[in-house]
């Protein structure tokens, strides 16, 4: 009989165990459970990226712009900020070998970076920009630094088309068009066709690049692919990287460049041709004209027509201020009547094919500004438009199968591309003056 009220009592006192055991795991889990749901309910904030310029972090500085003024260099720049000219002349010894502080041109952009306020401001950095992409930093610390850098730039596809329905004078600029562009289109075709006598009715499609910094539109990336009906011929040109100076093709695959540029200079017309017998301006007689005549506005640049060697940049008493190019042992060239001759250009040096090589004028026997173009084959002057001129090397049998696949597919986008009307324009103008530059068509090569 004494069992029954033990067993009650052990009974209680595990029920008591186990209730207490319970509300404890209970308790935990709703902690457990409070803190997730409290974790859940603050959000990580994201780490506050540094704000930054040229790739520097200007978080903690002042950051100043403006363009480079008329007569203004680096010096009257950093003087007006406080810079000492001890600092300044250290700054430009340290440039030469990066970017000579003395080719910083008027209207460029520069920026300034300073740590501190007010008057206590001090200048850590000097950026000029050299153009929309291309810049160089001067770090004006403790220890001098120079060195470049370029903007991140975003490449996108364009497509371009128009017929020529009369011919064009106007200049591209005045016509709003991007000359640029219209160079690019010129440069790739100057061996195939004769852009002074372009015809009405000539039409032409382009696939290009264009290059965006910051969503603004900055410059031309590389002409992908082309097509130009002339006199009812098609002309194709593909883009192809076979690791060489050349890379534009046919639709066979032999190279568009051949070893002479079809013509010295653009945006020009042909004031007089190579002749037996013509009435000279000056001397007022009859007499042969063994050179080509482009007339052109003073200053436009001159290019050599083929890679060579200088064997000839002086004045003379008629040829004014002129350079000969010898390109080989058959051909050479004449560029007359220069205002100057380009600074480097000297005897002995080598040029390639379109380098600039000095700049229409009237010096020597001349009237008016123009660039008289000779051209020699085997020692004899020769009319440059009767010659024969050899083409440069095709596509190599080993890249034959790919650059048929590049084709094929730049072929299929050039055919999607309707052709455009121009606007009509007076007589006696040129293909390079054509407003062609219309909206654009963005696509996904």
């Amino acid at each position: 009989m004494k069992l029954k009220p033990i067993l009650f009592v052990l009974l209680i006192a595990i029920a008591g165990i186990l209730i207490t055991f319970f509300k404890e795991e209970i308790f935990k889990e709703q902690k457990v459970q409070v803190a997730h749901e409290v974790k859940e309910a603050l959000p990580i904030l994201p780490k506050k990226e540094p704000k930054k310029a040229f790739g520097i972090n200007i978080d903690s500085l002042e950051v100043f712009e403006a363009n480079i003024e008329p007569n203004q260099n680096l010096s009257k720049i950093l003087a007006k900020h406080n810079v000492g000219y001890g600092k300044i002349h250290e700054l430009a010894m340290a440039s030469k070998d990066v970017y000579d502080v003395r080719k910083l041109a008027s209207s460029k952009k520069y920026t300034l970076l300073k740590s501190g306020t007010d008057s206590l401001a001090k200048v850590e950095y000097f950026i000029y920009e050299q153009n929309p992409v291309d810049y160089v930093v001067y770090y004006l610390g403790d220890s001098i630094n120079i060195y470049k850098g370029q903007k991140p730039v975003q490449i996108k596809t364009a497509t371009l088309s128009g017929i020529i329905t009369s011919s064009m004078y106007q200049s591209i600029m005045d016509r709003g068009a991007s000359p640029a562009l219209v160079n690019l289109l010129s440069d790739i075709y100057a061996w195939q066709i004769d852009f002074f006598h372009i015809q009405k009715g000539d039409k032409f499609k382009i696939i290009y690049e264009e290059k965006y910094v910051n969503g603004e539109r900055v410059g031309l990336g590389k002409l992908i692919a082309a097509s130009f009906s002339h006199y009812g011929q098609e002309y194709y040109a593909y883009h192809f990287d076979q690791g060489g100076d050349v890379n534009y093709f046919d639709e066979d695959g032999n190279s568009l460049r051949k070893a002479f540029l079809k013509a010295p200079l653009n945006y020009t017309r042909i004031s007089s041709r190579y002749s037996g017998r013509r009435f000279h301006p000056v001397q007022k007689r009859f007499k042969a004209h063994l050179g080509t005549d482009y007339a052109a506005p003073k200053g436009t640049p001159i290019m050599s027509v083929g890679d060579g060697i200088v064997v000839a940049a002086h004045y003379s008493k008629y040829n004014g201020n002129f350079v000969k190019v010898k390109h080989n042992s058959v051909y050479s060239t004449q560029y007359l009547h220069m205002s100057k001759i380009k600074s480097g250009i000297k005897v002995g040096k080598k040029v390639k094919q379109g380098e600039v090589i000095g700049f229409v004028g009237k010096t020597g026997l001349a009237t008016g500004n123009h660039l008289c173009f000779r051209f020699w084959q085997n020692g004899k002057q020769v009319d440059p438009f009767r010659v024969v001129i050899p083409p440069s090397e095709p596509i190599a049998d080993n890249l034959r199968n790919e650059f048929e696949q590049v084709r094929n597919v730049l072929s299929s986008q050039l055919d999607k591309i309707p052709y455009k009307l121009f606007t009509e324009v007076p007589e006696g103008q040129s293909i390079l003056d054509v407003k062609c530059y219309k909206p654009l068509e963005f696509t996904n090569l």
